[in-house]
């Protein structure tokens, strides 16, 4: 028989067919880390582009309550009003170097008429309660603000907060809750610097790390696992084919071809060892006899 028609029996085919199927899910995992890895790479240039870029007017990045364009991520905005501080929010869960906190949330009712949320930094859980022992206070009157924009988070179900807390910047949410004027839902923005400066601020946002991830690394796993496996395929049907052909003529299976320099196998210098031993008790008994 030959090796095409053991490939085109039906047992084989079902292991072809296995094969195929699991190098399709190979490849498709392997897109799948590559288009994450897209998404690093866009994320990454975005705040290279944009974080320290020069301020420019709300109005130039966000028209209305549309959508904050993924471009606009992290662009600085100055913007001027007054800090709404009786509407001031802790979204919770919000951990910074594997210390528990929350981030501080106020709003600043623009010139406009309209409230922008600020996100004025981090503050720690406190000591002997689930909220923050001291909440530094923004400065009171007018005050000029520079922010980077950011897109609002989605909601998480099954998840709420205490009286003055969220879950998440949802902004919808923020929303209904905010009294003093329109939320722009388009987005909120990281406080950067305001004037006049306040005493004591939370810990200012920090800029993201440009790290792609593991994502290359795992894309090239997957295409190589999907290679591998008609690898293993090709070797396991030349294996059977050689012992069927083996069976038929009555002759045995050929030895690998050993490389030119390599030395002698585990089974040589097993046999070598046992045949040494044979000789040696050979030659004495031989000694044995002469000299009896």
């Amino acid at each position: 028989m030959s090796i095409l028609s053991l490939a085109l029996t039906r047992r084989w085919l079902g292991w072809l067919a296995f094969t195929t199927l699991f190098a399709v899910i190979c490849v498709g995992l392997a897109q799948w880390q590559w288009a994450r890895r897209l998404e690093a790479v866009a994320e990454i240039r975005v705040v290279a582009q944009n974080w320290d870029a020069a301020p420019v007017a709300l109005t130039e990045v966000v028209t209305g309550d549309a959508p904050l364009d993924a471009a606009d991520e992290w662009t600085p905005v100055a913007v001027t009003g007054e800090y709404l501080v009786d509407e001031q929010v802790l979204v919770r869960n919000r951990p910074f170097a594997g210390r528990p906190g929350f981030e501080v949330l106020t709003p600043l009712l623009l010139d406009s008429g309209d409230v922008l949320i600020i996100n004025r930094g981090w503050v720690a859980t406190g000591e002997a309660q689930d909220s923050p022992d001291v909440v530094p206070s923004p400065p009171p009157g007018r005050v000029d603000v520079i922010a980077r924009l950011k897109p609002g988070e989605p909601t998480i179900a099954g998840r709420g907060a205490p009286e003055g807390q969220i879950a998440t910047i949802h902004l919808p949410e923020l929303a209904e809750r905010i009294e003093g004027g329109d939320v722009i839902e388009a987005g909120y923005a990281l406080l950067d610097s305001e004037a006049p400066p306040a005493p004591d601020r939370p810990l200012a946002a920090l800029r993201p790390v440009a790290d792609e991830g593991p994502h290359l690394s795992y894309t090239f796993q997957w295409y190589l696992f999907a290679l591998l496996g008609f690898i293993g395929f090709g070797w396991a049907l030349r294996h059977e084919h050689r012992a069927l052909r083996a069976a038929e003529t009555g002759e045995p299976i050929a030895p690998a071809r050993r490389r030119r320099g390599a030395g002698p196998t585990d089974d040589e210098i097993e046999d070598a060892l046992l045949d040494a031993g044979d000789g040696t008790r050979a030659g004495r008994q031989a000694s044995e006899i002469s000299s009896a």
